[in-house]
């Protein structure tokens, strides 16, 4: 397990996503456990609600809870996620939640529930575990939070921390689990670089939804959590694992 410490606020944007407001509202959790039970959900488009979402410590969803970016998809999002009875509520967005792009740090304030945990380009620390979040991605037609390939995306990657034990990115990175319907692979070489200099034991994405899954590589398990299949029907499991703490 990697060292402990807390993580820090957003280091590209001027939202200032520090634990102190209520888009990142926990910086360290210590009650400690033996053991850390999560669930992983992705790309829910809108059908959040047809979702069962398994008993665990930690919800994740790794981005993609709108269909359209607007607000009022966001607000159902939001309203249904913030319901969920798991102790720790955690979320980044994806390129489909235009309104998180837009929006101000002000509004986003107002917008998300108290209990939920917002991470963008920034992280938390829950019960000595680690988890930075982006909702950054290569560059695909104009949706939200991209980047184009290279050191435009690369800043990004690079403020990932050494000590970062789950990382949540909406896109996977290269070869792992991102292989679209043509058998084309389209994750983002830079971002498996940033996995092989930091070594999360978890890495949790979404995006490309037929490369649902989970492998492990070089002691990080990936985890492709897309909740509907590329033909945008509910189809795939929550993703469960633990993390020793």
């Amino acid at each position: 397990m990697l060292a402990k410490q807390s993580l820090s606020q957003c280091g590209l944007c001027g939202h200032g996503h520090n634990v102190k407001d209520r888009l990142n509202p926990l910086s360290s959790i210590n009650t400690k456990t033996n053991r850390l039970k999560f669930v992983a959900i992705s790309d829910t488009h809108g059908l959040h609600g047809q979702l069962t979402v398994p008993d665990a410590d930690t919800v994740i969803h790794a981005g993609d809870f709108c269909m359209r970016g607007t607000m009022a998809e966001a607000e159902s999002f939001l309203t249904w996620f913030s319901s969920l009875p798991h102790r720790y509520k955690i979320f980044i967005a994806g390129n489909h939640d235009f309104y998180f792009e837009k929006a101000s740090a002000d509004e986003l304030k107002k917008l998300i529930p108290g209990n939920l945990i917002y991470l963008n380009d920034s992280g938390v620390t829950i019960e000595g575990i680690n988890i930075w979040g982006s909702p950054i991605q290569p560059w695909f037609f104009d949706w939200a939070f991209n980047r184009q390939r290279g050191a435009e995306i690369k800043k990004h990657w690079d403020l990932i921390p050494a000590n970062t034990d789950i990382l949540v990115v909406h896109g996977p990175a290269a070869g792992m689990l991102d292989t679209i319907h043509s058998g084309e692979p389209v994750g983002c070489q830079d971002l498996l670089e940033a996995v092989n200099r930091v070594k999360p034991p978890a890495f949790i994405c979404g995006h490309i939804h037929e490369s649902y899954g989970e492998k492990t590589v070089n002691g990080t398990h990936y985890i492709n959590a897309s909740s509907l299949n590329r033909q945008y029907k509910l189809a795939h499991a929550p993703v469960l694992f633990e993390i020793p703490n």
